[in-house]
Order: structure tokens, then C-alpha cells, then sequence
């Protein structure tokens, strides 16, 4: 048990920062891979709903219907799906439009003329903003990623996994306004460090309140709840960002290879 919150932590704070690594390709490279960032984010979206629908879902309906009974224990794997739908958009509608953390912005955006003077206050409250969206974003992700590694180490690895890689356009989204309106790599890279750590918070948060509860029905509950979200943010947030720069179907590869990853990874820990 101690292994696996160890890894469960572990996990979780590894998806979180990966907002930082965002950060320093924004600065440490001079030209955006628009295609690669097309494919990488198509491929998390193919992990996240290929794992959600497949597998989460299926255990999060076992878990109730052997605790439950076969009706009640199916309408609530449903109510919990659906659930996580309805927390990630209620989350989302209070989120401002010009703050998505999913608006892409590109490193090419640096390097305009006078961007960097350190004169953008409506850009530094863009920056700071869109940190906030990703902390509130990725903490009930943290809470996803932890309590599926407690369960299943071999699940949670996939999740973080999927989840990390989304989070690298997410410290893109943070650093490159933070940076146009002060001129200042360092803070830039802070705020986008900063807003990865509500992953592991939420990790935390689960583990103080939700441990002493973790009884079969409370892992199915949140586990459709996770389904839930997971399926939401791939249809809301990562298709839609993949397609932006997306010529050639290479987002729908993408889908496709991560839910080819994710099924042949599933398929070796049978």
C-alpha cells in the first residue's frame, strides 16, 4: 500500500509539471512545431478517451454493480459519468473566454516587435488567468491521476502519462503572454511552474479527505467521475486545439495512435 502512494504521488506531481517543460520549449526554441503539437495533443485525446471508455468506465461499473447490485450499481456508474461531465463544464463556465488554457499561442508570438517591453498589463492578466483556469483545471485531474494509480499502478501510469502531455501546450498558454507583457523568462517560467502544482495538490486533498471513504462504492463513484471528465476535456479542449493547426488529418492519426498505444499497453498487463 505505501508502494502505491508513493507511486500514486509520484505520478501525479510528474503530469503536474510537466507544465513547466511547456514553459522552457516556449523559450528555448525558436520555431513551433505546429504538427507535432497537432499530433501529440490528438494522441493524448486517443489515451484519455480510449482508457476512459474502455477501462475506466468497465471497472467503475464492476466496482458498483458487484457493491451495489446490477440496476442500481449501472445507473450510478452512468450518474457518475455524466457527473464529471457536468463538474469539468461547471468549472469551465467560470472560467474566463480569454483565459482558456487550451487557446494556443505560439513561440513565433515571442518574437514580435516591442512584444517583450514589458508595457502588456492586459496580457500579464492574461498570463496570471490563464494559470489560475489551468490550476483549477488540473486539480481535479490530480485527484484522477492519484486515485487511479491507488487502484490500478499500471491505469494510473497511462493517465499521467496522457495528462502530462496535454499539460505541455498548458505552460505554453501560461509563460508566452506572462513573458510578452513583462519581458521576464523567469517569472514567465514560475507562474507556469506554479499552475502545474494543483495536480499533486489535488493528490494531496484526495488522500487527506477522500482515504478514510475509499471503499469499493466511493473507487466506482470516482472512477466514472473520472471517465467523465477525462471524455470531456478530449472532446471540449484537446480536439479542438489539435485541429487548430491540423492540415493533413494529422490530429485523427494521432487519436488514433494513442488509442492503439493505450489498448496494446492495456492488452501486456492482461
Amino acid at each position: 500500500m505505501t508502494e502505491n502512494l508513493l507511486l500514486a504521488f509520484g505520478l501525479t506531481l510528474f503530469a503536474g509539471l510537466a507544465t513547466g517543460i511547456g514553459s522552457l520549449l516556449a523559450f528555448f526554441t525558436s520555431h513551433t512545431n505546429t504538427k507535432f503539437l497537432s499530433v501529440t495533443l490528438g494522441f493524448s485525446a486517443g489515451v484519455m478517451i480510449y482508457v476512459s471508455m474502455v477501462e475506466i468506465f468497465v471497472k467503475a461499473k464492476v466496482a458498483l454493480v458487484d457493491s451495489l447490485g446490477v440496476v442500481p450499481g449501472n445507473w450510478l456508474t452512468v450518474g457518475g459519468f455524466f457527473g464529471g461531465m457536468l463538474l469539468i463544464a461547471a468549472i469551465d463556465k467560470f472560467i474566463p473566454k480569454q483565459s482558456n488554457p487550451h487557446e494556443l499561442k505560439t513561440v513565433e508570438d515571442m518574437n514580435e516587435p516591442g512584444i517583450n517591453d514589458g508595457k502588456k498589463p492586459d496580457l500579464l492578466k492574461m498570463g496570471t488567468f490563464t494559470a489560475l483556469a489551468i490550476g483549477i483545471h488540473n486539480f481535479p485531474e490530480g485527484i484522477a491521476t492519484f486515485t487511479s494509480a491507488l487502484q490500478d499502478p499500471a491505469l494510473g501510469i497511462a493517465i499521467a502519462v496522457a495528462i502530462a502531455i496535454h499539460n505541455i501546450p498548458e505552460g505554453i498558454a501560461v509563460s508566452v503572454p506572462v513573458y510578452f507583457a513583462t519581458g521576464d523568462k523567469k517569472k514567465a517560467f514560475k507562474l507556469s511552474f506554479l499552475s502545474g502544482l494543483s495536480e499533486p495538490i489535488g493528490a494531496l486533498v484526495a488522500y487527506l479527505f477522500l482515504m478514510p471513504f475509499l471503499n469499493d462504492i466511493m473507487f466506482g463513484i470516482i472512477f466514472a467521475a473520472v471517465a467523465g471528465i477525462m471524455v470531456f476535456i478530449s472532446l471540449d479542449e484537446l480536439l479542438p486545439a489539435a485541429k487548430r493547426y491540423d492540415e493533413t488529418h494529422l490530429s485523427i492519426y494521432g487519436l488514433i495512435a494513442g488509442m492503439a498505444v493505450m489498448a496494446l499497453s492495456l492488452l501486456l498487463f492482461i
